[in-house]
């Protein structure tokens, strides 16, 4: 009988503590692991030999029982604005798409969480798609590190290696709360100082509203929150996001109320705009009521119309109506104008279109972790 070997342990879904014990276990000294990681989160290392910050045998050792994973974009679109959405092919074939939106000398990146999504959202493509698997914590940070090398690459130049990403958003292809352990690891390592040293200030996870993930992430104390709403009315939303039938309006708001932020933090209500759904004067009024005692900011978001979905985009005086109640009624909103809409890149349209196929394709191939 042919035994297989053991897989080998891929150090990019280690947090330092993890780390530290796995290099004990390989009778290691795990006061390395500081070195190892740091190492490991700088762009451009995929190779255990060439580790430089240790011993011959501890890389020797780690070759034997370890792994480095890495991703490399198969696409690269770029908007007539910049934006560039990276299109990568996991190991298993799957397929994850990460947004690069840059602003002057500031650039944002946001990321995947899961392939495909079970939120099955009735305005996002994405939904469509329904949930194949999780991210691994590797294949969130990979995504990091890959979009850093590809700026290296067109001779975008920093100070240090934590500089090129100046916000983290989680708003791509799926529920980051439904991946909570894998998020929760993908921070921790992202955050190390020996990782990227990236702050609360930094990362937004956003979350269409699985409320008990909600109390955890904000026991852990690591990044803002932002949440879909598009509607206050329970039956609307109900219709719009299914995720309402479990967490009504009110418990999600008060989850919300309940977060713990930052000095001068906000909550990031996201409100997609959808022509004759939950655009009117009376509407907003509901909303700005039902915010009331809510330290938060609104950004509207005008629908990103696709021959796939049935939903409208309002007109520019309702979006700017809508904007003047909620500003009249003393809250912070903000238009959002989409970015990369041309190469399907903005909200909601994430492995949308082309990629639609393939994804079914690739779905059917990938057994769900």
């Amino acid at each position: 009988m042919i035994v297989s070997a053991a897989p080998k342990t891929d150090l990019k879904n280690l947090t330092l503590p993890q780390l530290a014990d796995f290099l004990a276990s390989l009778g290691l000294p795990p006061g390395r692991a500081r070195h190892v990681m740091a190492w490991l989160m700088r762009p451009g290392n995929h190779d255990l030999s060439a580790m430089a910050t240790v011993k011959k045998e501890i890389r020797d050792r780690l070759r034997e029982q370890a792994r480095i994973s890495s991703l490399t974009p198969v696409k690269v679109e770029v908007s007539a604005d910049n934006t560039r959405k990276y299109l990568f092919v996991l190991e298993d074939g799957a397929q994850i798409e990460s947004v690069l939106i840059p602003e002057g000398e500031r650039h944002t990146l946001c990321l995947s969480s899961q392939v495909g999504c079970a939120m099955a959202c009735a305005f996002c493509l994405t939904g469509r798609l329904g949930l194949t698997r999780n991210l691994l914590p590797a294949e969130i940070v990979n995504q990091v590190l890959a979009v850093i090398e590809d700026m290296v690459a067109r001779g975008i130049s920093r100070g240090t290696h934590r500089e090129f990403i100046n916000n983290l958003v989680f708003m791509g292809m799926g529920e980051p709360l439904a991946n909570y352990d894998n998020l929760i690891t993908a921070l921790t390592i992202l955050m190390a100082e020996e990782g990227l040293g990236l702050t609360r200030r930094r990362i937004t996870v956003s979350t269409c509203g699985l409320v008990p993930r909600i109390a955890d992430l904000g026991r852990t104390g690591l990044v803002n929150l932002a949440i879909s709403l598009h509607a206050v009315d329970d039956a609307i939303r109900s219709q719009l996001m299914p995720v309402n039938r479990s967490y009504g309006v009110e418990r999600l708001l008060a989850a919300c109320r309940d977060y713990p932020l930052a000095k001068k933090g906000v909550i990031l209500v996201e409100y997609i705009l959808l022509r004759d759904v939950n655009d009117t004067p009376e509407q907003a009024r509901a909303l700005a009521a039902r915010l009331t005692g809510l330290s938060c900011r609104i950004n509207l978001l005008p629908y990103n119309e696709c021959a796939e979905l049935p939903y409208g985009r309002p007109a520019e005086e309702t979006i700017l109506a809508f904007q003047k109640v909620l500003r009249d009624a003393g809250y912070n909103t903000l238009i959002r104008q989409s970015r990369g809409s041309d190469i399907s890149a903005a909200c909601g349209q994430l492995a949308g279109r082309h990629d639609l196929a393939d994804q079914r394709l690739a779905a059917e191939r990938v057994t769900p972790n």
